[in-house]
């Protein structure tokens, strides 16, 4: 009765505002039971105990006060799961803002009037990522080269790093916006280190390390800083006690409120002096404006497409931009600061069982109830635990394999990366976006001119093809029709394979509980692969073999393989172990676990055109 229930709403014919159909609404019409809310239920729970160190240390590292953090995390992350285009999908808090939103506080003064200038902000960077996503400019957003997301996240990373050495030092120096500016206050003021606020630092980035490599499941970040805080408390260990202390939360920000602020809009036009002032600064405001807008889309929607990998799935890109201007409105109305889809909490999401955006709901809620809980104990967070959970932050953030492996690309590729980078680090974040969206736009046209597909662009542009309300089920060949092995892992690339999503793949096998045995990618969607996506796949190859890992290729076309033998990965990686669908690849998976085969489903169609 169930399938007949999808097969009956496939018919409908589909309209062009399907693709602005959240993914709630539609997880509701497939139908949601039991399992669904108890597995959604755990998953939220968990990442928003991930979620709360975290929405501390950003909000403290973008210069604002730490509740601000946690009504992001609440109000814009509620708003862009029940709103947004991908079903598991968690928003809040953003390294990739804190650049950007501490440079736009320090510069309005600080405190709240530098909020408010940030708050005017924000709010145009969300009504932008609306006109956005009506404007269906998000589809776009995926072609973005991987040199320019990896210039800007690396640059972020050294930004984000740069920031929290002062207080993982506990040093007392002045802290300029500059990067040259910020490293020559620190090495002048180096003989003044805090031997304890350092050793609290050093203690908790080196418990965060060892629990990430031996105990990947358990939420390192609330330990240290729970830790830390009950023995700030315990032995009295803040500077409010003695000068030699450590500087906490409660020391430098007093306490954070354990209620909820009431809906407002934190800009004060009382006359027409102010309105004219708020104008004023909204308009030099514009290019950070643009520059938050674009960082979110990028941020956002390249976490949907791992996310979409990780589960089988496929986002709404241009609903979910909508949903994050909307997020972003929210979490100002409320307190809070920028906020975007963050890749290391989805990657949670969908471990611990999240596959709804209930999940990132239940987060939000979860934040709440725990800030109205824990609020008061909070004060005794040492900043040097932040600054370490931040560091570590900054590391995952900064993608040193990517960005080594991006300077053996074409001459055009390092060019672009670097010039990102550079001007990421040493200049403006706003001027870095801006010349790497030109030169995106150039090393756009090229790729193009090389590899020419304009049907797979069109096909990966018009969400309306596959985001039927029913897409997993009506899809013969659907990785939710086949029966997956214990130990075989499946991930699929929807579209072109350029740029945003090569790299991401060696992520993948360390996002998993323990090592798969058998992973196979299916590329049944995949037209085209360039160089980079080629240079990805390689390295994704090696990374299976150090991990005992053995990878399938399924729905391998023909540009891909053709691309495959020119650069040599096909005799890498074997034609025994590539498939034209993916019940082949699954029967090879079965073997090499030592199960029986299956037969192929008589429903299931051909996945490329040799199988015709």
């Amino acid at each position: 009765m169930l399938q007949s229930a999808f097969v009956q709403g496939s018919r409908r014919k589909p309209s062009r505002w399907d693709a602005f159909i959240p993914k709630s609404i539609v997880c509701l019409r497939e139908g949601y039971g039991r399992q669904f809310f108890f597995n959604d239920l755990m998953a939220g729970i968990t990442v928003a105990i991930i979620a709360l160190p975290l929405s501390l240390a950003l909000a403290i590292g973008s210069g604002v006060s730490p509740e601000r953090g946690l009504y992001t995390a609440i109000f814009g992350g509620f708003v862009i799961s029940l709103l947004g285009g991908s079903r598991v999908q968690i928003g809040g808090p953003a390294g990739a803002f804190m650049a950007i939103v501490a440079g736009i506080v320090a510069k309005y003064g600080g405190g709240e009037q530098g909020y408010q200038a940030l708050a005017i902000c924000t709010l145009m960077a969300g009504i932008i990522l609306i006109a956005m996503g009506i404007a269906k400019l998000g589809s776009l957003i995926k072609f973005i080269p991987y040199p320019v997301t990896t210039g800007f996240t690396s640059g972020i990373a050294v930004i984000i790093f740069t920031s929290q050495v002062k207080d993982f030092l506990g040093l007392s120096v002045p802290s300029p916006t500059g990067f040259v500016e910020k490293w020559s206050h620190i090495l002048a003021g180096i003989g003044q280190t805090n031997l304890l606020a350092t050793g609290f630092g050093a203690g908790s980035l080196a418990v965060m390390i060892l629990f990430r490599r031996f105990f990947p499941r358990i939420p390192s970040a609330i330990i240290v800083v729970v830790g830390a805080a009950m023995l700030t408390h315990t032995l009295a260990l803040d500077t409010a006690h003695y000068p030699a202390g450590m500087e906490t939360i409660g020391t430098r920000f007093k306490q954070i409120p354990n209620s909820l602020p009431a809906p407002h809009l934190p800009v004060r036009i009382e006359s027409f002096a102010d309105a004219k002032a708020a104008l004023n600064t909204a308009r030099n405001l514009i290019p950070e404006a643009f520059t938050i807008a674009i960082l979110c889309a990028i941020e956002s929607l390249l976490c949907a497409v791992v996310a979409d990998g990780m589960i089988g799935g496929r986002h709404k890109s241009n609903c979910e931009l909508v949903a994050q201007g909307c997020g972003n409105l929210a979490s100002i109305f409320f307190g809070g600061i920028a906020a975007s889809g963050v890749i290391a909490r989805t990657a949670a999401n969908v471990k611990n069982g999240g596959r709804t955006p209930l999940a990132g709901m239940v987060h939000s809620i979860t934040l709440l109830i725990m800030m109205l809980l824990l609020a008061p104990y909070a004060v005794h967070i040492p900043l040097s635990v932040l600054a370490a959970v931040l560091i570590l932050v900054a590391w995952n953030m900064a993608e040193i394999d990517h960005f080594r492996s991006l300077l053996s690309a074409p001459r055009s590729d390092i060019l672009v990366l670097v010039a990102t980078f550079g001007l990421t680090v040493l200049t403006d974040l706003t001027v870095a976006v801006g010349v790497g969206m030109v030169l995106a736009s150039m090393l756009f046209m090229k790729r193009m001119s090389e590899v020419t597909n304009v049907g797979a662009i069109i096909q990966e542009m018009d969400e309306t093809q596959s985001e039927g309300e029913f897409p997993d089920l009506t899809d013969p060949n659907s990785i939710m029709r086949r029966d997956v092995p214990p130990g075989v892992e499946v991930y699929e690339i929807n579209g072109p394979f350029f740029f945003g999503v090569a790299d991401r793949l060696k992520d993948t096998l360390g996002q998993l509980e323990r090592p798969a045995k058998v992973f196979i990618l299916r590329m049944r969607h995949v037209s085209a692969v360039d160089a980079t996506g080629m240079h990805a796949l390689e390295e994704f190859h090696h990374k299976c073999r150090r991990q005992g890992t053995r990878l399938l290729l399924a729905g391998v076309h023909a540009q891909p393989i053709f691309a495959m033998t020119k650069y040599g990965m096909l005799d890498k990686i074997g034609e025994e172990n590539m498939y034209g669908n993916i019940d082949d690849a699954l029967n090879a998976a079965r073997g090499h676990l030592g199960l029986p085969p299956t037969t192929r489903p008589p429903e299931a169609l051909p996945e490329v055109a040799r199988e015709r």
